[in-house]
């Protein structure tokens, strides 16, 4: 159970479904992939109900300009590959495909406040929405509105604002780039640049860190390069849950001989041998590939030390070895190297051993990979970005590209993993709570409007205003921002002290249980059904984590005749809280194509949109950076001379990072199993090194009490959780979000990127009292 500082049950009946046996822990050792998650898959998809619509989606997803888009990861798409598709994607559509309802029998049957004691994975479960819902305080139910009331409702509370920063306006990554605009536009038209988004607690630290280093807040890589790079470099990357998809890249670079490094606290899954599904003749040998040629397990927060190693390792060797740095690149493309070199060589090898946890023979066999590598691409997701120093440590990526010139060419460069569909999309057509003017300027030219200069409010700062009663209208398309969000207990205080809560959602969640004096559920349509407007079935388009754009359109009958579509939604509220407004809202609802042509002249890169889209795979937006073109302030590549952090905890104290299960994404539980890390029935528990826990006299699923202190020095705790033996360096721990989001504090944020630190939380752990 959850707890707050004063013992208050913080987060209802938990995550998980209800146990179906005792928790088990026995270490996984077969390949990620391969029969174990086609089983998986099958028995999913016999769950809910979609036997015949989960085989067809199968064939239908990623599949180039004639299916839809995976509503999960953010892996691009290959060309020509029948079953582009990994286990948790089709885990994904099968819950949205599901068969089961949620109406208003379902509301009035329970009261709101009986679901509040509902496990999270219960209340999704429950399967899809079905009608505009308004919450009614006297009786504690939803109860039935029409679609013009709801939108009536949201629009009379944002025009009764005194001011329009009163408002705050949130996406989640699975939001199409067409709605994504629009959402930005109604923002924008209304007066805010409220518009916070998942990314403050993802990649945030990314997009600043490779901004100032290149001058574009993106990779620079596509898959062409992948195929082709000499050394790849995983850093903080689960990917067999997290982005599947890679497997089938991490394979074929092994078959063709390339080095494949992964830096990790924990060995995951994907970091030993993988069976791909789609190889059918590996899939009936029962062949595995390996999925490294090296494994490097630094303490949590220790990647910044171990490249900076590998960094003073290079500039070492070339005194003797004039080929081990690319001298011509650093002189004509950056700037800072000089700086940069003489904060390599002040920074002792005592100390990268100490900050890495790594020792030094470890830290110069990775710099050897790099060093005989002709082309390599440094890969990344947020087990790097979600601490205090993480734009350090991605800016130390790029100062490591940068010795060898591996940045500006084919199979080189860096590489951020995004976790959500289209949470690089989201960024790219407006959602952005600090534009820049150049970005206000063409958007108020092409759309008539007078964009608000004023910086808007990000994740953590929306939920301080909420809670202080700055922001009283709270809008979300799609995700589960009251379980996603730190500091379990605040977040729910801050929604609960809005005026008007509005949630955009696919399947009932925590966040349309906990909500301010007035709540709307506005249902739509899913990522796999048919969107079906006046002028005929519509395709939306999303961007991968590799700047690709391209469509997406849905392959089944909507869950409810009653549910919109998100651009309808958006112009919906937009029409009641804008009477006035000259943009075309209804106009763009009916074709997207029309919205599609007001971005291709608003947005830089979106020339010719509707012809490009179309494309096979669509197109990819220009990387000015992968031109040797850096929009920086000197107009080069800038090299980054930051001290490392001290990342090692104090004495009797553990660093502890939050991560997800397999059969979980984001924030949706499927079951409290966790495959690759040898965990059945049990989520609540926290994995720990063993030295560790017999220091502490724990033992092996032995009942712990966890407690973090925050910067601000208060405290915040869990009890009962269970202590799992596991491969994991001394110091270190790690548990499951959402559970363990209470004991990140809403003041523990990056100074850096205003990214929550859930990956290095500072606590102690004991046996349970």
């Amino acid at each position: 159970m959850s707890v707050n500082g004063d013992g208050q049950d913080s987060r209802g009946a938990g995550a998980g479904a209800a146990p179906d046996g005792k928790p088990a822990f026995r270490p996984y050792r077969h390949p990620a992939a391969g029969w174990g998650a086609a089983t998986s898959v099958g028995r999913f998809v016999a769950r809910e109900g979609a036997l015949v619509d989960g085989p067809r989606a199968t064939l239908r997803m990623n599949h180039e300009n004639t299916g839809f888009d995976c509503p999960g990861c953010a892996w691009p798409d290959t060309k020509g590959l029948r079953l582009d598709v990994c286990e948790n994607g089709i885990k994904h559509a099968a819950w949205e495909m599901t068969n089961k309802r949620v109406g208003r029998a379902f509301f009035a049957a329970h009261s709101v406040t009986e679901l509040a004691g509902w496990s999270d994975h219960d209340l999704e479960d429950q399967g899809r929405l079905t009608e505009p819902m308004v919450y009614d305080p006297e009786s504690d139910h939803y109860v039935p509105i029409s679609w013009k009331d709801a939108f009536d409702l949201v629009g009379s509370a944002l025009r009764a604002l005194d001011n329009p920063n009163q408002a705050s306006f949130y996406t989640s990554g699975r939001l199409g780039n067409e709605a994504t605009f629009l959402y930005q536009l109604m923002a924008r038209e209304l007066g805010t640049n409220n518009l916070p988004d998942c990314s403050n607690m993802c990649h945030e630290a990314s997009g600043r860190a490779l901004g100032a280093s290149l001058g574009t807040g993106k990779g620079t890589v596509d898959l062409k390069d992948w195929e082709s790079a000499d050394a790849l470099f995983i850093f903080g990357v689960n990917a067999a849950s997290n982005a599947p998809r890679m497997l089938t890249a991490l394979t074929e670079a092994h078959d063709r001989g390339a080095q494949i490094v992964h830096v990790n606290p924990l060995v995951e899954a994907a970091a030993t041998r993988t069976i791909v599904p789609h190889d059918f003749v590996d899939m009936a040998l029962f062949k595995p590939t390996p999925t490294s040629t090296l494994n490097l397990q630094p303490r949590i927060g220790g990647d910044m030390a171990l490249l900076r190693g590998m960094a003073k390792a290079i500039l070492e060797q070339a005194g003797a070895d004039p080929k081990a740095l690319d001298q011509e690149f650093i002189d004509r493309h950056t700037e800072g190297f000089e700086a940069y070199r003489a904060r390599c060589e002040a920074t002792p090898w005592e100390e990268i051993e100490t900050q890495s946890g790594l020792g030094r023979a470890a830290v110069l066999k990775a710099a050897r990979v790099y060093r005989e590598a002709d082309r390599t691409i440094v890969s990344w997701c947020l087990g790097l970005t979600q601490h205090e120093h993480g734009v350090d440590t991605v800016r130390e990526i790029v100062n490591l590209l940068l010795l060898r010139g591996n940045v500006g060419r084919e199979g080189a460069g860096p590489c951020p993993v995004r976790g959500h569909s289209n949470v690089q999309g989201n960024r790219t057509c407006g959602v952005d709570h600090h534009p820049t003017d150049a970005f206000l300027d063409r958007l108020g030219e092409v759309c008539g409007i007078e964009p608000p200069r004023e910086p808007g409010l990000d994740t953590v700062r929306t939920i301080q205003a909420m809670r202080a009663g700055d922001v009283s209208v709270f809008v979300a398309m799609g995700g589960n921002f009251a379980l996603a969000a730190p500091d379990t207990p605040y977040t729910f205080e801050a929604l609960r002290a809005c005026d008007l809560t509005v949630q955009v959602s696919t399947k009932l969640n925590r966040s349309h249980i906990v909500h301010g004096s007035r709540a709307v559920i506005l249902p739509c349509l899913g990522r796999t059904e048919k969107d079906h407007q006046r002028e005929g079935v519509q395709k939306t388009s999303v961007e991968d984590s590799m700047s690709m754009v391209h469509l997406s359109v849905g392959m089944k009958r909507p869950a409810s005749p009653h549910l919109l579509s998100e651009p309808a939604i958006i112009a919906g509220m937009a029409r009641a809280a804008l009477p006035d407004s000259a943009t075309p809202w209804h106009w763009y609802v009916e074709d997207y194509d029309r919205i599609r042509d007001t971005m291709a002249r608003a947005l830089d890169g979106f020339e010719d949109f509707n012809r490009r889209v179309r494309l096979p795979l669509g197109f990819r937006l220009r990387q000015p950076a992968r031109e040797l073109v850096f929009r920086t302030p000197s107009g080069r590549a800038e090299f980054c001379a930051a001290a490392l952090p001290d990342v090692v905890p104090a004495a009797g104290t553990l660093a502890l990072g939050t991560m997800r299960s397999h059969d979980q994404w984001n924030t949706t539980v499927y079951s409290d199993n966790d495959r690759y890390r040898g965990i059945k029935n049990l989520r609540t528990l926290v994995f720990m090194n063993r030295a560790d826990m017999r220091e502490r006299g724990i033992a092996d699923l032995g009942p712990v009490d966890i407690t973090s202190t925050a910067k601000d020095g208060s405290r915040r705790s869990l009890e009962g959780y269970l202590a799992i033996p596991y491969d994991i360096p001394r110091g270190c721990a790690a548990g499951y979000m959402p559970e363990m989001n209470v004991l990140c504090a809403l003041s523990d944020y990056s100074t850096q990127s205003d990214q929550p630190i859930m990956k290095h939380l500072k606590v102690t752990i004991a046996p349970a009292a």
